[in-house]
């Protein structure tokens, strides 16, 4: 603005005569300053998260439990299968074992055919008990 327009006329008159216009604020004051720290919420609360992680953790844990009981019946499974074949795979161990057992007799006959007053198949050690000659003595092609 112009002074002759603040003055309402024209031409200079001294400064004195002059209205004081004096720089303040708008009309209903300036707008409250912040200065708080305010730090924006974004994303969810705490609580959310907590109740999901919460959450997530309980279903794979009811995962794990499912998992574990198919494991357990396809183990018993297994296991009922492995006793219903079991006597007769003891049947053809035993077969194989006294095949062996007379080839042995055979052999050990044939060794000590020589030796006076040797018993074939008796045992050596007395102890009373019969026990299964060790396995390797029976199939050297095992070791």
């Amino acid at each position: 603005m112009t002074e002759a327009m603040i003055r309402k006329k024209p031409g200079m008159a001294s400064v004195k005569d002059m209205p004081v216009l004096q720089d303040g604020p708008p009309p209903g004051g300036f707008a409250p300053v912040r200065y708080a720290r305010r730090i924006p919420t974004k994303g969810p609360s705490a609580m959310a998260i907590f109740l999901a992680t919460f959450g997530a953790f309980s279903w794979g844990m009811y995962q794990v439990g499912q998992g574990n009981k198919i494991r357990r019946v396809l183990k018993e499974e297994k296991y009922a299968a492995r006793r219903a074949i079991l006597p007769m795979l003891q049947a053809e161990e035993d077969e194989r074992f006294v095949k062996e057992w007379k080839k042995y007799l055979e052999y050990e006959a044939e060794v000590m055919k020589d030796v006076p007053g040797w018993k074939v198949g008796e045992n050596v050690y007395n102890s009373g008990r019969w026990m299964p000659p060790a396995t390797g003595e029976l199939r050297p092609e095992v070791w």
